[in-house]
C-alpha cells in the first residue's frame, strides 16, 4: 500500500498516524520529492471522476483563475508542478486508488 501526499499537511499527518496505530504497513510518497505522474493523476481521475484538486486549499485559491482556464492536458501538468493543489492523502494499492482524503470509515474498508 502507498500513501501519497505532503508530510506537513495536517490531513496527511492524521492519516499516517491512523494507519500506524492500526499497524498497517505502507510506503509514503512525498509529492514534493516525487511529483505525481500524468498516468497517476489520470488513474485518480478515472477512479473518482475528476482530477484530485483540493478546491478548499490555499494553493487552489491562489491559482484558481489561471487553473480553470486550462485544458485537461495543461491542468495535469499544472498539478504536477503545483502538487500542493492536489487533494491528499491518496491511498493506493496495486495501482488501484482506494481513498482520497482521510476518513476513518473509508480507511477501515481497506485495512481489514
Amino acid at each position: 500500500m502507498k500513501m501519497y501526499g505532503i508530510p506537513n499537511c495536517d490531513t496527511v499527518k492524521k492519516a499516517r498516524k491512523y494507519l500506524e496505530s492500526k499497524k498497517v504497513e505502507f510506503d509514503f510518497v512525498d509529492f514534493k520529492k516525487s511529483p505525481p505522474t500524468i498516468s497517476f493523476l489520470e488513474n485518480v481521475k478515472k477512479t473518482i471522476g475528476e482530477l484530485p484538486v483540493n478546491k478548499k486549499g490555499i494553493t487552489y485559491k491562489k491559482y484558481k483563475e489561471e487553473y480553470e482556464k486550462l485544458n485537461e492536458d495543461k491542468k495535469l501538468q499544472f498539478l504536477i508542478e503545483h502538487s500542493s493543489m492536489i487533494k491528499r492523502p491518496i491511498l493506493e494499492k496495486a495501482n488501484k486508488i482506494l481513498a482520497l482524503g482521510f476518513s476513518e470509515d473509508e480507511y477501515l474498508k481497506w485495512i481489514k
